[in-house]
């Protein structure tokens, strides 16, 4: 049978040769411009390394499917066989989305040591701390030792550093060990600028259209059916091949497509079949500002029928309640009546007006629309990180405020998503760090980084520069924190809430009322109603009395000093039989109440 690892699809070459453990093997083209190896090959090695060499060109350069790149983007390729590694998870029946909690995570800085298999020895925290799913940033190879990820060029290999996907495997199965989905953050959008060969190879790129990351993937120009299928390859080699339950999609607002058939929806319809075959869960997530439900719409009903989407809508309401920044995309969200829109409608710009871009934005999600479509968080690493020090809501907020934060986010009908340490309140900062190896981009990045912060009015000064290695080593989470008595009650607030979340149902009931929630700009307080339950929070910095329906039971306070009084009877324009209860309510904290229903 003849060995197909080494076919690489090349419409810009005219002549190609294949460089194979140091030894020359012409190729040769065939139909639709896949090029083989022009004789069979006697390989008997478990693995190999190997590159091509474009129109006699002297330096070999990569595969651009390649799953294995020991020596960094610019090195040899080396085979990788996936079906090497012996699963343990051959009863992991995957994890339903709807309902389930998120905690993102950054491989090079979870750990000190940075690596997948570090990262396996946390996952007894995650496991207890309750999530569902650990969100994995970036892991495809890029140039340099760290880095967000977020320009990567192998988009089918491990990050080296991290240990490759060999390491990969591992750790995936260590999450379904512990009952743990894993959903891996992928980049579609574009390209790194150091250790991009492709364009070597053939169109990938076309500058038909323009991102701010320059030429777009071509998705719909001359050839971009083998483009398509190379990022539709690259889905399926995550979920079927590395076991990965679910898929984030990186700023699909930049997936340029003018094509009938979206790129996002045959991703959409390729998911579902292999979901069907492997017989588990398979989650895609969009993100996207836009605002736009024809994401998360069915293809039947004219959407390109993703699973779920960011929703930035409802950090930003928080960030801008508990902290009072207005400034920038901040301006839209003051005051609580925004978090109440967004609590109710999903959206908070559903085709109003935003200042911030100076016209109308979005549009209403369709009536009965599952709230847990919506992927919420109160920090995660592009609001942490694109802040100009990398500050954390640690750094500005009280230990309440923090648990407000936690409370309003893991009792949301939304699906909530940590980022890593935030359930301790982590102080660490996370910030923009890079380690290019070239003198002319690493200069550049570290330019255009202050140069962002400086047009919005920062101190050039207080800007971390991304390209030195103390930026890199202060964004990695400190997990002595753990033992120090504030960050562990923190950390029990986090537990107790999503334990809270799972035992009772109206907490992730699905349905968004426009009527759940009432508000007190005056007071600073904020009642929710989901079904039996009522979510009470008190933002203000005096304590409150609220009085509420039919109050039974504090099921979760993050005060202990919160307290029910004794009933009262109705009040002028209340229904028949209604009673009042008084509700104590500390400054800066929030409960979680039982009662009846009406």
């Amino acid at each position: 049978m003849r060995d197909s690892r080494f076919d690489v699809w090349t419409p810009h070459a005219e002549t190609l040769t294949l460089l194979l453990d140091g030894t020359e093997v012409p190729m040769r083209r065939t139909e639709a411009d896949w090029w083989v190896p022009d004789a069979a090959l006697e390989l008997d090695e478990e693995t190999h390394d190997y590159g091509y060499l474009v129109d006699g060109d002297t330096t070999p350069i990569p595969d651009p499917r390649s799953r294995w790149q020991p020596d960094g983007v610019h090195g040899l390729s080396r085979t990788f066989d996936a079906d090497r590694h012996p699963w343990v998870d051959g009863d992991w029946t995957g994890r339903s989305f709807a309902g389930s909690v998120i905690i993102e995570v950054h491989i090079g800085t979870f750990t000190p040591e940075g690596t997948l298999d570090s990262a396996i020895g946390r996952l007894d925290h995650l496991q207890e701390l309750g999530v569902d799913f650990v969100e994995v940033m970036p892991v495809n190879a890029f140039s340099g030792t760290h880095g967000w990820g977020y320009d990567g060029v192998d988009w089918f290999a491990v990050h080296e550093g991290y240990g490759g996907p060999a390491a990969y495997q591992r750790f995936v199965d260590a999450c379904h060990e512990r009952g743990i989905g894993v959903i891996q953050d992928v980049v579609y959008n574009h390209l790194g600028p150091s250790g991009n060969y492709l364009g070597k190879f053939g169109p990938y790129l076309s500058d038909h259209h323009a991102t701010a990351w320059g030429d777009t993937v071509n998705l719909d120009g001359e050839n971009s059916d083998e483009v398509r299928a190379y990022i539709r390859d690259n889905v399926a080699m995550w979920l079927r091949d590395f076991h990965v339950d679910g898929l984030r999609l990186d700023a699909v607002h930049a997936l340029v497509d003018d094509r009938a058939v979206h790129i996002l929806e045959e991703l959409a319809r390729d998911v579902d079949e292999l979901e069907a075959h492997v017989g588990r869960p398979l989650t895609l997530i969009a993100e996207s500002d836009l605002n736009n439900p024809r994401l998360i719409t069915s293809d039947e009903a004219g959407g390109y029928g993703l699973d779920a989407q960011w929703s930035d809508d409802f950090h930003h309401a928080v960030h801008v309640n508990l902290t009072g920044e207005t400034s920038g995309y901040y301006a839209d969200f003051a005051g609580l009546d925004a978090l109440a829109k967004v609590l109710t409608n999903g959206f908070f710009h559903d085709g109003t007006v935003s200042t911030f871009r100076g016209r109308h934005h979005g549009r209403p999600l369709p009536a009965q629309t599952r709230a847990w479509r919506l992927v919420v968080s109160s920090q995660n690493h592009d609001q942490i990180g694109n802040r100009a020090i990398g500050d954390r809501l640690t750094a500005t907020l009280s230990p309440g405020q923090l648990a407000i934060a936690a409370t309003l986010e893991l009792t949301s009908p939304f699906t909530p998503m940590l980022f890593m340490g935030e359930e301790w309140g982590a102080t660490t900062p996370f910030q923009f760090f890079s380690s290019h190896p070239e003198p002319e981009l690493a200069k550049a990045t570290t330019e255009g980084r202050i140069g962002e912060f400086a047009r919005m009015g920062w101190d050039a000064e207080v800007v971390p520069n991304p390209q030195d290695v103390e930026t890199f080593n202060r964004s990695k989470l400190d997990w002595s924190e753990l033992e120090k008595p504030e960050h562990a009650r923190l950390l029990e607030v986090y537990r107790e809430l999503i334990a809270l979340r799972r035992r009772e149902a109206d907490v992730t009931t699905p349905w968004l009322d426009a009527s759940s929630v009432d508000v007190s700009q005056e007071h600073g307080t904020l009642v929710i109603t989901r079904g039996g339950l009522l979510i009470a929070v008190n933002f203000s910095g005096l304590e409150r009395e609220l009085r509420v329906e039919r109050a039974t039971e504090v099921l979760f306070a993050t005060d202990a000093r919160a307290t029910l009084g004794t009933t009262t009877g109705t009040t002028t324009g209340a229904p028949v039989g209604t009673a009042f209860v008084p509700l104590r309510l500390p400054a800066e904290s929030a409960a979680v109440v039982r009662a009846t229903r009406a």
